[in-house]
């Protein structure tokens, strides 16, 4: 087994002195829905529910040509190659675009964190005192202490911990609140109320306004990102071969119902002029329970969709990283002090690094209120980043099948190359409409926009991936310790 090999999520080939532990399975149930946790949320409903019926076609059609490509396509490469995507795009293509990927996929977070955690305390101040909802103050003490909470959680439990907290929090936060929406919502209906959105077929369809029809559909593909994330921990699988795909099945079929039914529910209540989508998710709680008069289900569920976006954070907490570690060491592109890891196996300093990282951006969203304003944008050419990894993800695939026919797999994707085509084909559309000003650039010359989009992606996603591949040394190659957390299934 060659060094890349061994290092990128198979056997160590050579441990450094600690006694292998019992491996610490994980259920392939668990990974559906640590996989549902880092899709899908509750949070954008009120956003898409301004489109009522037509919400459901929205995510149908980029579920049909990104989702289900992105999934089956990661359900055959796990099944045949562990590691994750930094492996299955260093087989596929070569090492060095291996660690690139894994760059690409890690490089999202640097902006989702802060995102993400920003939404846990305006859901927060709306359970405990709401006027904190507009405090930067505030927003910026939930972000860092939450964050260094999350590390704290990975460094003393690994990802047998994540797994139990992020399984839990995505039923208790995500599909049990959404389950409850849905049928309140049908109850609604059945009692004789008036849908606040027009149902009929002649609505399933968006109204088409040229250009801008078209970012809103390709910009949903953003939506079903992350599938293939929690590739890398395929080794805490019993039976990985025949357990990832069923997760990869199963977490498909719970992000689309989690993605498309609630928008659709919160359509029927509250008329698309009233939403707000400052408020978000917790005002559509609050109205639909005001008409059953359980209003005071409203904190007990912000309470629950807290922990379904917590679960969401340490799943991507975990994964990215750990690609990335995973890609250093085997090719030594990161210097050592970024590969150390603790006695779980869990990556101490790239965590620290980023927590430095999500810290001074949630100080500058409290003190310098500018900050937000372009912070879209960054968000803008993150995600285009994180979308580069799904074509060279596509790429491998194809090479993979063609190449190595005869490898196991324990499961073969039906018409590869024909979802590989599709998925690459999206994923550049949604990649070249990030270049499109959104209604947020107001009437900025989009020149500018295009320059620092272009810009931004052409910096993060090509120079700084392969300045650490020109500047990798042999030296910085470490054999991974022999951990429960790396040890094979």
């Amino acid at each position: 087994m060659s060094t890349v090999d061994s290092q990128a999520g198979g056997t160590p080939s050579a441990p450094t002195g600690r006694v292998a532990g019992r491996p610490n399975y994980i259920s392939w149930a668990a990974l559906a829905l640590m996989t549902v946790s880092s899709v899908a949320s509750l949070r954008p409903a009120p956003t898409m529910a301004i489109y009522g019926l037509a919400a459901v076609f929205l995510y149908v059609l980029p579920a049909i040509i990104f989702l289900i490509p992105t999934a089956l396509v990661s359900a055959e490469l796990a099944s045949g190659w562990s590691g994750g995507v930094a492996r299955w795009v260093g087989e596929g293509i070569s090492p060095n675009m291996g660690f690139v990927a894994a760059w690409h996929q890690y490089a999202m977070t640097i902006f989702y964190y802060p995102t993400l955690l920003s939404f846990v305390a305006s859901t927060l101040a709306y359970v405990i005192y709401p006027p904190w909802a507009s405090s930067g103050v505030w927003t910026a003490v939930v972000i860092i202490s939450v964050y260094w909470l999350g590390v704290i959680i990975a460094l003393r439990g690994g990802i047998g911990v994540i797994a139990k907290l992020a399984s839990s929090g995505v039923m208790v936060g995500t599909l049990i609140p959404g389950f409850l929406l849905v049928v309140l919502g049908v109850i609604y209906l059945g009692q004789g109320n008036a849908s606040a959105a027009p149902m009929t077929p002649d609505h399933l369809l968006p109204a088409w306004t040229g250009i801008a029809s078209i970012v809103l559909i390709v910009s949903n593909f953003g939506a079903y990102s992350g599938m293939e994330m929690n590739a890398v921990h395929v080794n805490r699988l019993k039976d990985p071969g025949t357990q990832f795909p069923k997760a990869m099945f199963v977490a498909m079929i719970l992000v689309l119902l989690v993605l498309t039914l609630p928008p659709l529910v919160i359509s029927w209540f509250i008329p698309a002029e009233e939403l707000s989508l400052t408020a978000g998710v917790m005002q559509a709680f609050d109205a639909v329970f005001a008409h059953f008069g359980i209003q005071w289900l409203t904190p007990i569920v912000g309470l629950a969709i807290v922990s379904a976006s917590l679960a969401g954070f340490l799943t991507w907490l975990s994964g990215p990283s750990k690609s990335l570690l995973l890609a250093s060491r085997g090719g030594g592109y990161m210097p050592p002090w970024f590969q150390k890891t603790n006695a779980e196996g869990v990556q101490i300093n790239i965590l620290a690094a980023q927590g430095i990282v999500t810290t001074i951006l949630a100080l500058l969203f409290a003190f310098v209120p500018a900050v937000s304003d372009a912070y879209w944008m960054f968000m803008t050419i993150t995600t285009s980043v994180y979308l580069l990894m799904y074509l060279w993800l596509f790429i491998a695939a194809m090479n993979l099948r063609r190449r190595q026919p005869d490898h196991p797999r324990g499961y073969r994707a039906p018409f590869l190359n024909l979802l590989c085509v599709v998925g690459f084909t999206a994923s550049l559309a949604a990649i070249l409409i990030s270049f499109v000003p959104p209604s947020q650039f107001g009437d900025g010359n989009p020149l500018i926009f295009v320059a620092i989009v272009g810009g931004g992606i052409l910096l993060l996603g090509f120079v700084i991936p392969f300045l650490l591949v020109k500047l990798r040394r042999p030296s910085w190659q470490v054999a991974p310790a022999t951990t429960s957390e790396e040890a094979p299934s």
